[in-house]
C-alpha cells in the first residue's frame, strides 16, 4: 500500500530539492531565492526550464535526466502528486531538478527578471469556463513575461482541442512567432526542417501517465511551441470554441454548454 498524503507532506518537509510556499504563506513569507536559484540551489549557469501543473512530476524528472546540461523545476500546488518526482529524482540522484509548491497565479513571486528561458504547459486542465485561469492566457502570459527572458519559449502539450485552439487563436492576435506546431503529434508526418525535428523529438520522447491514457482511448496529442517577447500588448481572442467531450480525465464537462470564449 503506497503512502498517505500526511505522510507525502511529511517526507517532503526533509525533501531538500522541494520549495513550500503555498498561497496562503507567500504574502508573509518572501521567497529568498528569487533571482538566485542557479547560485544557490543548482550551483551552475545553466538554462532553468518550468513545467508549470507538474502533478507527479514524471516529466520534469525526464526532461531532467536526459538533459543534463539545463535546471528544471516542477510546480504544482498538489504536493501528494508531487512527491513521486522529488522522491524519484532523491533515490536516483538527479540533481538539476527541483520541485516548488506553490499556486501557479503567483509564480512571478519565486523568479526573478530574464531567470527562466523555457516554460513546460503539459496536459492543463483547459478551464473552459474560465478564461483567466488557462495557463495559456494572456493573464498568464503577462506574468510569465516578468521572469521568463525575452523571446522565451513556451511548449503547450495537451489532448484538449477546445485548449489548443484557445492557444492557437491567442498566438495567432498576437502575432506571437510559432517554431512548430501540430494538431497529432505521433501522427506519421512529411520530414520537417531539422529544427522543427528536434522540437517533435522531444515533445514525443516523454509519455505523462494521463498522456498514456488519453492515447488509449484515441485521442490525439497536440503540440505547439511558440516565443513570448517581452514587447506588445497582449489581446485576448474574441472567438467561441467548442468545448470538448470532457473536462479532464474521470471528470465531466460540468456544464450544458457547447461553446464557449
Amino acid at each position: 500500500m503506497g503512502k498517505g498524503k500526511l505522510a507525502k507532506f511529511a517526507d517532503m518537509e526533509t525533501y531538500r530539492n522541494v520549495f513550500q510556499y503555498p498561497y496562503s504563506v507567500v504574502s508573509d513569507v518572501p521567497f529568498a531565492m528569487r533571482g538566485h536559484w542557479r547560485e544557490q540551489y543548482f550551483h551552475n549557469d545553466n538554462p532553468i526550464i518550468l513545467e508549470l501543473g507538474c502533478g507527479k512530476g514524471e516529466y520534469a524528472v525526464e526532461l531532467a535526466k536526459a538533459n543534463p546540461d539545463r535546471n528544471y523545476i516542477g510546480v504544482d500546488i498538489k504536493g501528494a502528486r508531487m512527491w513521486t518526482g522529488a522522491t524519484r529524482a532523491l533515490q536516483e540522484g538527479i540533481e538539476n531538478v527541483a520541485f516548488l509548491r506553490t499556486n501557479i497565479e503567483i509564480i512571478d513571486r519565486f523568479f526573478g527578471d530574464d531567470e527562466v528561458q523555457e516554460i513546460w504547459l503539459t496536459f492543463s486542465d483547459p478551464q473552459m469556463k474560465n478564461p483567466r485561469k488557462r495557463l495559456t492566457s494572456t493573464w498568464f502570459m503577462e506574468r510569465y513575461r516578468r521572469f521568463l527572458t525575452d523571446r522565451g519559449i513556451i511548449h503547450l502539450k495537451t489532448d484538449s482541442n477546445f485548449l489548443f485552439t484557445y492557444t492557437s487563436l491567442m498566438v495567432e492576435k498576437n502575432r506571437l512567432p510559432v517554431l512548430f506546431r501540430t494538431e497529432d503529434l505521433y501522427a506519421p508526418a512529411d520530414q520537417g526542417t531539422a529544427a522543427e525535428e528536434t522540437a517533435g523529438h522531444v515533445a514525443r520522447s516523454i509519455q505523462t501517465y494521463y498522456e498514456q491514457m488519453w492515447l488509449a482511448r484515441g485521442i490525439s496529442i497536440k503540440y505547439m511551441q511558440f516565443l513570448l517577447p517581452h514587447d506588445g500588448l497582449l489581446e485576448e481572442p474574441d472567438v467561441e470554441i467548442e468545448l470538448d467531450d470532457y473536462r479532464s480525465y474521470h471528470r465531466s464537462k460540468r456544464s450544458g454548454s457547447l461553446r464557449a470564449k
